[in-house]
């Protein structure tokens, strides 16, 4: 069971893994060893920092150790049975496949160490089957509960923001302002940041994932602001791009105007059915044909839930189509080096009615003076 605003939510675990055992079927497999640990968190509600998850045809068994003795059986419930090692949760993996041998073993070839290939197939009778997102698959179309959790956590990286922005000035650092901008988060209730904080001022703002540095804001600089929350285990991602120490001039208002039109048309014409290309071409289309297309380099968004960073992706080059009841971001940037850059971002649930956003979407140029 999760937990969000006090309430109880809808266990889904059992679904979860019943979706799984069918695309395991459907590939030809028995059984699949579950490592990278998101998935381990969305199939059986575990959140520690260790863990193989064995799923068979007729149960799921959670591998890990002493740390998590207490911890493991309370989050993990009845979708799994836990097996605690003190000294080698491998061993004891191995041992369950021994004992229970499966003839075609799936595993995560995305997070699998070629060690730990090597090791399950010197030690287990049967077939080891490399596959590819095949939990990440089914986290790409999002329940009601984990919308809601997405949403919370916008909110709560929005309500932070505002309270840092009136802090916002002339003389103030980046660094200063990110500091000021995670404590924020963390009071009001974000489990941890889901990246490191981008505060990115003046020509760094050009640097579309900048470091935060110590550089000092300037009168008419760009800060660029790139952060996010995490409810619930679910992460929100929002940017906002501002003006401090005086009016923007005629060149920033025309770049951000651009920036924010190609947001626009975007998030009001995402639909189900469009592959990642498309959605992808609504936002580049429109900066391309005002002559800014080459400094538009990223894609224009990606998939949020319990990594910030996940499927679907919304890219040139992705000609998957984007799930109904996906979580993506729309963050469309025109970046100039030595003079700066803008983007914003908004999380956008695709539902089958229609695009629906999931933060304020507040994205009016604000000159901080």
């Amino acid at each position: 069971m999760g937990w969000l605003g006090g309430c109880v939510l809808p266990d889904r675990r059992a679904a979860r893994q019943a979706g799984l055992r069918t695309a395991l079927g459907g590939e030809g497999l028995d059984g699949l060893l579950v490592t990278h640990l998101p998935n381990i968190r969305y199939l059986t509600g575990f959140t520690g920092s260790a863990a193989l998850l064995l799923v068979r045809p007729d149960e799921a068994v959670l591998v890990t150790d002493f740390r998590y003795a207490t911890q493991a059986p309370r989050e993990v419930g009845e979708s799994a049975r836990v097996e605690i090692d003190a000294a080698s949760v491998w061993q004891r993996l191995l041992k369950q496949l021994q004992d229970r041998p499966l003839d075609t073993l799936g595993v995560e070839s995305q997070s699998l160490t070629i060690r730990d290939a090597e090791r399950l197939s010197g030690a287990v009778k049967g077939r080891v089957v490399p596959t590819t997102e095949m939990v990440e698959r089914l986290r790409a179309a999002k329940d009601p509960q984990e919308v809601q959790a997405i949403r919370c956590a916008a909110a709560l990286a929005q309500d932070a923001l505002a309270e840092i922005i009136p802090g916002v000035g002339v003389g103030r650092s980046e660094r200063e302002i990110a500091a000021d901008l995670e404590s924020a988060l963390r009071r009001r209730g974000s489990e941890w940041h889901p990246f490191p904080t981008i505060v990115a001022s003046g020509p760094r703002s050009a640097l579309p994932h900048a470091r935060t540095s110590t550089r000092v804001i300037e009168p008419g600089d760009w800060l660029l602001l790139d952060f996010g929350a995490q409810v619930d285990g679910y992460c929100a991602d929002l940017t906002r791009t501002v003006v401090v120490g005086r009016r923007a001039d005629e060149r920033q208002k025309a770049v951000y105007e651009l920036v924010s039109l190609a947001q626009r048309r975007a998030l009001e014409h995402l639909r189900p059915g469009m592959t990642g290309r498309e959605g992808d071409a609504l936002a580049r289309t429109v900066i391309a044909e005002r002559g800014f297309g080459d400094a538009f380099g990223h894609s224009l968004g990606h998939g949020l839930g319990l990594e910030v960073h996940e499927a679907p992706r919304v890219a040139a080059t992705a000609e998957t189509p984007i799930p109904t009841h996906a979580v993506v971001t729309v963050e469309p940037g025109i970046y100039l080096p030595g003079w700066g850059g803008v983007r914003l971002e908004d999380d956008v649930y695709r539902g089958p009615d229609g695009p629906e956003c999931l933060s304020d979407n507040r994205t009016e140029l604000v000159e901080l003076v």
